[in-house]
């Protein structure tokens, strides 16, 4: 896929209003504007209540996708406010820092509000993705064998998990 902004005669957009959510300062920010901006920075400032960003990508010649990635505050705090943050999305990132044991143990915590808050049409739960962020650090006092994580994604209702790191630039082999 790549990014594009034009569309033209018989071309199809869609937009996709995705969330993503986790701790203070697993790095959802720095994700995202690695993701859409391209750039990385050691230093944000903490997301108050919701930020989001826009990314236009070219499915094919005729259809052109429109991410909206909403950047939850992850403070306590701000809770109570997700319920209207959440509404109409189609998809969830939940972000821990495999650095801090604590907000891997915080993800449940989210996952629920997300399943209590949000649906899709057909009433089920949105999908969500697990992403372990920050995988260029020594994970802390937590089993990161596939094998485990696949298992903690199928008994917790993640339609998948990933390593990533905001910090370093993946380059596909080949």
């Amino acid at each position: 896929m790549a990014d594009g902004a034009e569309s033209g005669p018989g071309s199809t957009e869609h937009l996709f209003k995705v969330l993503v959510i986790g701790e203070l300062g697993v790095g959802k920010t720095s994700i995202i504007k690695r993701y859409v901006h391209r750039l990385f920075s050691q230093n944000y400032r903490a997301t108050i209540g919701v930020d989001f960003a826009l990314k236009v990508l070219t499915w094919d010649a005729s259809t052109l996708i429109r991410l909206q990635l909403w950047d939850i505050a992850g403070q306590e705090r701000f809770g109570n406010m997700t319920r209207v943050y959440y509404k109409e999305a189609v998809g969830a990132f939940v972000v821990f820092d495999v650095s801090r044991r604590s907000t891997f143990d915080a993800v449940l915590k989210w996952k629920s509000d997300l399943d209590s808050k949000v649906k899709l049409p057909n009433g089920k739960p949105i999908p969500a993705v697990l992403l372990a962020n920050k995988c260029d650090q020594q994970w802390d006092g937590l089993d990161n064998s596939h094998t485990m994580m696949d298992r903690y994604c199928e008994d917790n209702g993640f339609i998948a998990w990933y390593e990533t790191s905001a910090k370093l630039v993946y380059v596909p082999p080949g």
